[in-house]
């Protein structure tokens, strides 16, 4: 997708992508995840769960039919940036962002979910502090890739700091995280795995990996999707073969005393999508 800013400032570019990423997000699927989503209930042998895969198959079509969110808890906005050399790191990247977020309430509409952690008081435009969550890193575009996140899947997630020893525990460790997070995450779920890095790190690695497409995974990853379907929590919890749509892994050196693994849990519905912004 391409936005064209015409005589526009960057801010106003921005808002415009912004907006534009989140309604395709939050409408439709990414033909990835579809097909995950539609080989899954294929192959799916128990009765309940091919109902439940039915009814989430529905639900996606009649979401891009109406054009209308495909979930109710539209997420917070948690937004990437790709800058080329010849964009610089400014305020105005931020203000475009939360514009866009503004305007992509007010126009989807997206239920208004950020509010003060204390108080619990509504922005009302899932706007705040420290919010969106922005994400910068280079790149050879200027694009805008948006990845809105429920509360459902994000409650879930979880960090452990494990010993390097236990580098033979991370499997045990993604497991236990989905079986402590039943059907609570709406499952078949994608988990995004984040090992390495530090404290911080491993939970935004965790998170990256959710951008990476679902439709294969390596061996690794592979050998931790299959440790989740072995649960049996099945589709909505209600049982059946596929608990896990797919494990993505991402990675990053750490200390040689750390182990640092980060599991985020995204539900069926993994929204994500990225406009380019055209200057």
């Amino acid at each position: 997708m391409m936005v064209n800013p015409a005589d526009s400032t960057l801010p106003g570019a921005l808002a415009d992508a912004t907006e534009r990423a989140l309604r395709e997000a939050e409408i439709r699927l990414p033909q990835d995840v579809l097909a995950a989503l539609t080989r899954a209930a294929s192959a799916e042998r128990n009765e309940i769960a091919r109902q439940e895969f039915a009814n989430i198959l529905e639900n996606i079509a009649l979401a891009e039919e109406r054009q209308v969110p495909i979930c109710q808890d539209t997420g917070v906005p948690v937004i990437y940036l790709t800058l080329p050399p010849d964009v610089p790191f400014s305020p105005a990247l931020f203000e475009g962002v939360r514009e866009g977020v503004r305007r992509a309430t007010a126009t989807i509409p997206l239920r208004p979910n950020v509010v003060d952690p204390l108080t619990r008081e509504n922005t009302g435009d899932n706007t705040g502090p420290g919010m969106p969550a922005i994400h910068i890193m280079p790149g050879d575009r200027l694009t805008v890739t948006v990845l809105p996140k429920g509360a459902g899947s994000e409650n879930v997630s979880r960090i452990g700091m494990l010993l390097p020893s236990q580098a033979g525990e991370i499997k045990r460790f993604v497991a236990e995280t989905i079986l402590i997070a039943g059907g609570r995450p709406c499952p078949p779920v994608i988990l995004g795995v984040g090992i390495g890095g530090t404290f911080d790190m491993a939970a935004a690695l965790a998170k990256e990996a959710l951008l990476l497409p679902v439709d294969t995974m390596d061996d690794y990853e592979q050998e931790l999707c299959d440790a989740a379907n072995a649960l049996g929590i099945g589709p909505m919890g209600l049982g059946g073969d596929t608990t896990a749509l797919s494990v993505k892994v991402k990675r990053a050196g750490c200390h040689t005393a750390s182990l640092p693994v980060a599991v985020n849990v995204q539900c069926w519905a993994c929204r994500r999508a990225t406009v380019e912004v055209e200057r």
